[in-house]
């Protein structure tokens, strides 16, 4: 290799390096953390048929939605005593490397409290959300929660769910509010992303 071409090389070499070392480190502000599946409250039947609690309990486990709508689990550290009563820390729904704030969801509270948590739903309300995403109120779920993959459940199924639900002992517990791309999160978020190659 040629002296002048060997120094060309160095130098793009350098530029290329000096280039790298000042751009903005994407996950700055980040931490890996390894969520948790916490295991699932038992209900208390409340006049629903036990064999129905059980079934939905099973159901709710293996679904994992305490892994997500349980306080710390998310983060690593579930709170037992906040199990299924929603979460403080949030989901992104947006890619946080391609803006600074993403979207953030904050799983809701499933326990039956008539306040923060699903006490004013029936158990029809329940099973529609869970096989279609949408609330009584029309309001539609955000692909986080995997509704699609539940719309599969038997009717008996979601109504075993929808009974667990309601049979829990209610948790008072109020989640941080939604948050639209670009707007600063006040509440910890967590980002899962499944990426794919453009070649």
């Amino acid at each position: 290799m040629s002296k002048a071409r060997s120094s060309l090389t160095a130098t793009v070499a350098a530029l290329f390096f000096v280039g790298c070392a000042s751009t903005a480190d994407p996950i700055e502000g980040y931490e890996q953390v390894q969520p948790a599946s916490p295991s699932h409250p038992t209900g208390l039947a409340n006049g629903y048929p036990a064999g129905q609690v059980e079934r939905g309990l099973y159901l709710a486990d293996l679904l994992g939605c305490g892994s997500c709508h349980t306080d710390g689990a998310l983060a690593g550290n579930p709170v037992a005593e906040r199990s299924l009563a929603g979460s403080r820390t949030g989901i992104a729904i947006s890619s946080p490397m391609q803006r600074r704030y993403p979207g953030v969801l904050y799983p809701s509270n499933l326990t039956p409290d008539s306040e923060t948590g699903i006490g004013n739903w029936s158990l029809e309300e329940i099973v529609t959300y869970l096989q279609s995403g949408e609330d009584h109120r029309g309001d539609q779920s955000l692909p986080v929660m995997p509704w699609p993959n539940y719309s599969r459940l038997t009717q008996d199924d979601a109504t075993a769910i929808a009974m667990y639900l309601m049979s829990l002992a209610p948790v008072k517990h109020t989640v941080p509010s939604n948050v639209r791309p670009g707007t600063p999160a006040e509440a910890p978020f967590v980002h899962f992303g499944v990426y794919r190659s453009l070649k």
